[in-house]
């Protein structure tokens, strides 16, 4: 499991559009009641799928990619993201830590 933990401010809008034009997508809306119900869910489907998730910052929902295309590359160049700009890390946790805190914009999950 590589995360990709953007940091850099990035309008969410086009983060979703950019990373849509690639792959279908299923979305998990959440709120404050099912939000660890609907996390463990997201993760379950990801780990069976061959895609990837994106989960970004003031927005409820947990999004599931299907695709083979290496969306990291595809991300760090369309924004120009340079090292500085985002974290890779393994950790399970971290990237919804990240933005659950404000401390990342959004993040890229992949298994």
């Amino acid at each position: 499991m590589l995360n990709l933990i953007i940091r850099k401010w990035i309008e969410p809008y086009m983060l979703l559009e950019t990373v849509k034009e690639h792959s279908q997508t299923e979305e998990f809306t959440f709120d404050g009641s099912n939000k660890a119900i609907l996390k463990q869910h997201f993760l379950k489907q990801l780990r069976e799928s061959k895609g990837f998730g994106l989960y970004m910052k003031n927005v409820n929902k947990f999004y599931l990619f299907n695709t083979n295309e290496n969306v990291k590359d595809i991300v760090t160049k369309e924004f120009e993201l340079t090292e500085n700009d985002y974290e890779v890390t393994e950790d399970e946790h971290k990237p919804f830590d990240m933005v659950d805190s404000g401390e990342a914009e959004a993040s890229i999950i992949t298994y």
